[in-house]
């Protein structure tokens, strides 16, 4: 996720901000521009309308848009929606069908957080230009139900034909540590659980009777495996194969070839994303003992063809430092994965099958 900067005084804001903390100015994420922007109301209109906010030296913008529905409802949601568009709701919020009782105190908590991580998959997806960041009629990415545990009916996470199910009690910290450690997890956020289940939506979308899937059977596997033997052989072994490190990104990707894809699609998600992130902050980095090799770190959603190795280049050292960092302030690792050559040729077809998608989709 990259730094924004206030288009109105230039401070740095970030993704989650809805007031410049310089200058006061409002702000909202304009899906257009894919951008944290400055926002005013529209002067003499008593409609609700807001544009990106004038300036000395650039004329009034012509654009209008709304706010959010979650925005003046629930102070759940920073995206903007176009003027014309009949939908109250943003291109990130309507794809949420289903939430939990938000009566119940604890729940309108869990699915604000749930949605921030939702808004980040979002923006992250339409730079890869996987899904438009333009609203329109036909729904081109997952939809999502969050849903508690009620009596008698416990909600699972997963995904099933384009829906997304996300039991919220993810949100709170401490069921997500206690299910972390039960099932032998080093790396278990809101983040991560929608980026591995979005993985799933795209191996349907774009390796499911696809040219890829020969070429994806024989880097993961058969996905023709019967799924439920595979997670229970997964779980009566303990969740943790001994040698899993030698070909797979975590644990669990090596239950089966579905879960190995959704396992390696997150991975390359929280690839690019940091990447992005150290870009924005002119990043350079070199290896302890290797300082005449110095690499600065490039955003990977720029500059056209994007060349796996060199992600790769540059991720390895970002990711000893991030850890590094982590350590400093006795943290357990932020990113607590070594990654092998067989888990990062899954990753490399992983981005090749991004980068044909995303070179046919218009930007």
């Amino acid at each position: 996720m990259r730094i924004f900067h206030c288009d109105s005084c230039g401070h740095p804001v970030f993704f989650e901000n809805v007031r410049c903390l310089q200058c006061e100015s409002a702000l909202a994420f304009l899906p257009d521009r894919m951008a944290i922007c400055a926002v005013e109301p529209v002067p003499d209109e008593d409609q609700g309308l807001w544009r990106r906010k004038k300036r000395a030296g650039r004329t009034a913008a012509t654009r209008r848009y709304r706010l959010c529905a979650n925005s003046s409802a629930y102070q759940a949601c920073n995206f903007a929606v176009p003027a014309a568009d009949a939908n109250p709701l943003c291109v990130s919020c309507r794809q949420t069908r289903v939430l939990p009782d938000l009566s119940v105190p604890q729940n309108e908590d869990r699915w604000r957080r749930i949605e921030i991580a939702k808004r980040r998959l979002f923006y992250t997806l339409a730079r890869l230009r996987l899904v438009s960041p333009a609203p329109h009629e036909d729904q081109d990415g997952p939809v999502f139900e969050f849903l508690a545990d009620l009596p008698g009916r416990q909600v699972m996470t997963g995904h099933r034909q384009g829906l997304i199910t996300l039991n919220v009690s993810e949100a709170d910290d401490a069921e997500r540590v206690r299910r972390r450690v039960e099932l032998h997890e080093p790396y278990r956020t809101l983040l991560g659980h929608l980026r591995h289940e979005s993985g799933h939506f795209y191996w349907d979308r774009l390796i499911r009777d696809s040219a890829h899937i020969e070429g994806f059977r024989a880097m993961f596997g058969d996905e023709r495996a019967d799924y439920g033997q595979a997670l229970a052989a997964h779980y009566a072994a303990g969740g943790l194969p001994a040698d899993w490190q030698d070909t797979h990104v975590s644990a669990y990707a090596t239950s089966h070839p579905w879960e190995d894809w959704a396992e390696t699609w997150a991975h390359y998600l929280h690839m690019v994303d940091l990447l992005e992130t150290a870009a924005s902050y002119n990043t350079t980095l070199a290896l302890p003992g290797d300082e005449d090799d110095v690499d600065e770190v490039t955003n990977p959603f720029e500059g056209g063809t994007v060349d796996f190795a060199s992600l790769v280049g540059q991720w390895v050292p970002l990711t000893l430092l991030l850890n590094s960092l982590n350590r400093s302030l006795g943290q357990e690792d932020a990113y607590p994965f070594a990654l092998a050559p067989a888990a990062l040729a899954k990753l490399n077809f992983v981005h090749d099958v991004i980068q044909a998608s995303s070179s046919t989709t218009a930007p």
